[in-house]
């Protein structure tokens, strides 16, 4: 069936709307200040696929090993793009591209499973999800977002779908933990609609056992390679976000519930709120337990976050729990639109339904692309300005203390101390206390810092400037220029 649809028609629809899209976010983001990625940690996913192709080595910084890359598995592949000499960007684009693609399809292809009514000529809701500005932001940003919903997505899938193929579940979840660590969270989800759907204990225990074994033949792999790399058994930046962002942590839970709430439903996805709902009801009166298991992870997966890490640059974090909660709103849809909930007036319904996806669909084409394009310029005309001209300009025996190091450890090859704690996790316990960050980078020598101002008020205060990116995008997001200082340490 799945085989079938990937040659019909509405396949080769999706994709060549999904590379319509993405030639529309790379010629906006050209127009504006070049090709580029809209994050600094693009950067670092670079590097270490650089060294893994060039050196064979699994090292931000040549020669020295570190549990600094969030994505082991995208990591490798972006290296198959240095491989190809197709790296950089054109190897990333590609990726992003193939990604969008597949989650469009899947969720196609889910609709059509999931609804007998819908048999739509034109596949709208592929269409939705390939257009879908958050979605094809996260496609062209250079980052494991994307990959990692759509292998959430097709465990989700395989539960709501009543496959059961536990196994194969299994496997994709120990995957997804290669993707990033969070992928832990389908654990959930995938033992509680074996617990609710399996009729006896054998069949539960049997399906558990396929499932874990599935697992685990992934994730011991996963722990072995980071206490091998870095003598822990979750990657650097699993422990320095939670202690960076401590400051997030204690605000007001409906502060941050807010907050989240604006990342998640700027766009089409606002329309889809009340299928979500409505399929979330269906879930429990038709005890549809891969639904309700699916949702639940869902609200709990974003909850987790908005607990721990603020959900800033278009809730990237919330992100990969963004294609399912929209799938259910877009399958509540497909249902609405056949059915004939409001009797002869049910067309009014429709028509409002259908023009409001339609138009915010087709408006955040080019509001998603025009943000796109604004991140690329903030990352190009500050971060990787600035990593060129360290580069270029100061001695290579210097010691550089940096925040951010994605374009640093790219452009330049400076010994950095990682002031986020991605490969100097040293600094984790007193990540955001600036007074124990200054006798550290006297101990260790610090030649330079470079930050925006604002970040380090107290480190920066006095210091002497050196050089100052003084992009133009910097004035978007009013904030002050990266800046490099001299640090004169005893």
């Amino acid at each position: 069936m799945a085989h079938s649809f990937i040659k019909s028609n509405n396949s080769k629809i999706i994709f060549a709307a999904t590379l319509l899209v993405a030639l529309i976010y790379l010629a906006r983001s050209q127009s504006v200040m070049g090709l580029g990625f809209p994050l600094d940690d693009s950067w670092i996913h670079q590097t270490y696929a650089r060294n893994l192709a060039e050196r064979g080595e699994w090292s931000f910084r040549a020669g020295i090993p570190s549990a600094g890359s969030t994505s082991p598995l995208w990591s490798a592949l972006l290296a198959l793009g240095f491989l190809l000499r197709l790296a950089p960007y054109l190897w990333a684009y590609l990726l992003g591209i193939v990604t969008l693609f597949a989650l469009a399809a899947l969720s196609e292809w889910t609709a059509r499973q999931m609804v007998t009514s819908y048999r739509s000529r034109f596949p709208w809701a592929g269409i939705f999800i390939a257009l879908e500005w958050h979605f094809v932001w996260a496609a062209m940003s250079g980052m494991e977002t994307l990959l990692h919903g759509l292998i959430l997505t097709a465990v989700l899938v395989l539960l709501i779908t009543n496959a059961r193929r536990y196994l194969v579940m299994g496997l994709l979840t120990g995957l997804a933990v290669w993707i990033r660590p969070d992928g832990l969270t389908l654990l959930g989800p995938v033992m509680l609609a074996i617990l609710l759907s399996e009729e006896d204990t054998h069949s539960m225990l049997t399906s558990l056992t396929r499932y874990l074994l599935g697992f685990g033949s992934l994730f011991v792999f996963y722990l072995f390679f980071n206490l091998a790399i870095g003598g822990t058994p979750m990657p650097n930046t699993f422990y320095a976000k939670q202690a960076e962002y401590v400051h997030w942590q204690m605000l007001p839970i409906t502060t941050r519930v807010w907050q989240m709430s604006l990342q998640l439903l700027v766009g089409p996805s606002l329309v889809l709120l009340p299928g979500i709902i409505g399929w979330g009801v269906k879930s429990v009166r038709e005890k549809m337990w891969g639904s309700l298991a699916a949702l639940i992870w869902a609200v709990g997966y974003i909850g987790l976050y908005i607990s721990r890490l603020p959900v800033y640059q278009h809730g990237r974090y919330i992100m990969p729990a963004m294609p399912i909660l929209f799938l259910f709103g877009l399958l509540a849809f497909a249902e609405f639109d056949a059915g004939r909930m409001f009797k002869r007036y049910h067309w009014i319904g429709q028509a409002a339904w259908r023009a409001s996806i339609g138009l915010l669909t087709a408006a955040f084409i080019f509001l998603g692309a025009n943000s796109y394009a604004q991140d690329v310029a903030l990352i190009e005309s500050e971060m990787v300005v600035t990593a060129k001209w360290v580069a270029e300009n100061i001695a290579q025996d210097e010691i550089i203390a940096a925040h951010d190091i994605g374009a640093l450890g790219y452009f330049d090859n400076h010994e950095l101390i990682d002031l986020a704690g991605l490969i100097s996790p040293e600094v984790i316990p007193f990540i955001r206390d600036e007074a124990r960050l200054e006798t550290f980078l006297d101990q260790r020598g610090a030649g330079y810092l470079i930050a925006f101002p604002d970040f380090y008020p107290q480190l920066t205060e006095g210091a002497e400037v050196i050089f100052a990116a003084n992009g133009t995008a910097i004035s978007t997001f009013n904030e002050k220029s990266m800046t490099i200082y001299r640090w004169e340490s005893p």
